[in-house]
């Protein structure tokens, strides 16, 4: 065979395994039967960047969490099940009685995970650092037996080193200490003295998900663990939108000023789901069983109708899409007014319509977002849906000065949704989040007012303002817009 034959057969064979290639890619991104935007902004990917598009889908196109994980979390699922029907036991803790608004989402969590409404909590809304710090290192200065937590982001300085004090304390008179920190938010404190002292102390602290470029072929690369959530004793739990962070001392460079977030202590039956969540992520991530919460202890009649509240996980390993079901199903059951507040503006077709046609049908609808972002591309993402929404009669309001971090939703002043959960993608399909569902108008009635606040420290971006923004503008949202389903 000639050299020109053989640089012949070899071409054609280059490209025949490459139409190989991006056939088989294009069926394996049909078959998953994700959302239309989804497909195709792979699909065009794959096709533009030859080669490129194809390691990219691969490296980000798929929540795969790696086989070890995936062995786990199987492993996990009958354990998970024995643990809900020994709470079943205890038939007081839970109640079907709940408001109109929210009787769907508390029938679809029944579905879903196979328990009622839980009855009994007590629950407090706290809204400044400096509140949420007292309140925290309080907790674990009086802690007997176990601290456990799970964030996303802890930055030293300022009093984030109250709470590593507290903790150090905590375990030098005995209690047992835990920590699960992801590897990307958390990555300068893996590598500070602090984590150090706070290892050398005896705190187990666990670097979730490491990122690494050589476990690509394992997992997707930027799987995150978004949980914000404290467990004190199996009687006291936090969750919301707030890391360890203290906001003087975080992302002063950004320029958009201090992280402005909320959280919610809870006590009562609500904490022991809370454990068995931690006690699922820290199996998943090293192997290592917890022993599962007791609930004999909350073995009493709680309060009648005293904050009712469901708690929902997502993620790998969890029911597929629960949060974007819980969110939607909130979203049709409002009659009167909707108010969201979330950093990151960037939803799936379905949340869109959903908004949308609730404005639509005569509900108030506001969607309070920063006016400064941390996030160029989310930032820039999130406006390619302004037009739709306000078109539709959605009110945006834009957070000044400070960067607006709180999630949550309120609807009719009644139903109430507060956790790690933004209107995003990400948070939608792919992170380890956590959102509590509550059904308690005093609780509302707090987060109404807090909400309030916040829209009078908002502008109010209308219709027309925004029509009136450059061609470039146009073109750029549009750009950013290709990648919102990767974001």
């Amino acid at each position: 065979m000639s050299l020109d034959s053989f640089y012949a057969w070899g071409n054609t064979f280059v490209l025949i395994s490459y139409w190989l290639l991006i056939v088989g890619v294009t069926l394996r991104i049909l078959v998953k039967r994700r959302p239309t935007t989804f497909v195709v902004a792979w699909l065009l990917i794959i096709y533009i960047i030859p080669f490129v598009g194809i390691v990219l889908y691969f490296l980000l196109g798929e929540a795969h969490i790696g086989q070890q994980r995936a062995k786990r979390a199987q492993k996990m699922r009958p354990i998970i099940n024995q643990f809900i029907h020994k709470l079943i036991d205890f038939p007081f803790i839970f109640t079907d009685q709940v408001s109109d608004v929210a009787k769907p989402l508390f029938q679809l969590c029944k579905h879903q995970t196979g328990l009622n409404g839980i009855n009994g909590n007590h629950i407090e809304l706290i809204n400044t650092p400096d509140a949420i710090f007292d309140y925290l290192i309080n907790d674990i200065n009086q802690a007997k037996s176990k601290i456990e937590m799970v964030f996303y982001i802890w930055n030293i300085g300022g009093r984030a080193d109250e709470v590593q004090h507290a903790l150090i304390s905590a375990v030098n008179r005995g209690v047992k200490c835990q920590i699960m920190l992801d590897s990307a938010g958390s990555r300068h404190f893996f590598k500070s003295q602090q984590s150090k002292l706070m290892r050398d102390a005896g705190i187990e602290i666990v670097e979730c998900l490491k990122v690494n470029l050589f476990r690509f072929i394992f997992r997707r690369l930027d799987l995150r663990q978004h949980r914000k959530m404290v467990i004190i004793d199996n009687h006291i739990a936090y969750t919301g939108s707030m890391n360890i962070v203290d906001p003087r001392y975080f992302k002063q460079n950004k320029n958009v000023g201090e992280w402005v977030d909320i959280m919610i202590r809870m006590n009562g039956p609500i904490t022991t789901l809370m454990g068995a969540i931690y006690a699922s992520d820290w199996e998943l991530e090293t192997g290592n069983k917890l022993r599962l919460p007791q609930v004999a202890q909350f073995a009493e009649q709680p309060e009648l109708k005293r904050h009712i509240m469901q708690i929902i996980p997502s993620g790998p390993g969890y029911t597929e899409y629960m949060i974007q079901q819980a969110l939607l199903t909130a979203i049709y059951s409002a009659q009167k007014e909707i108010i969201f507040t979330t950093p990151y503006l960037v939803p799936s077709d379905a949340l869109l319509h959903a908004i949308c046609t609730a404005a639509q049908r005569g509900v108030n609808v506001n969607i309070i977002i920063p006016q400064k972002n941390d996030s160029l591309m989310v930032d820039w993402a999130s406006r390619a849906f302004y037009s739709d929404l306000l078109a539709s009669g959605v009110k945006l309001y834009q957070f000044k000065n400070n960067l607006l971090h709180t999630k949550s939703v309120l609807i009719d002043q009644q139903l109430s949704l507060v956790g790690t959960v933004n209107l995003d993608m990400r948070s939608l399909w792919l992170n380890f989040e956590v959102t509590t569902v509550i059904d308690d108008s005093d609780f509302a009635e707090q987060l109404n007012c807090l909400l309030k606040h916040y829209l009078s420290q908002s502008d109010e971006l209308t219709l027309t303002k925004w029509n009136k923004r450059s061609f470039w503008n146009h073109i750029i949202e549009r750009l950013f817009y290709f990648f919102a389903p990767l974001l």
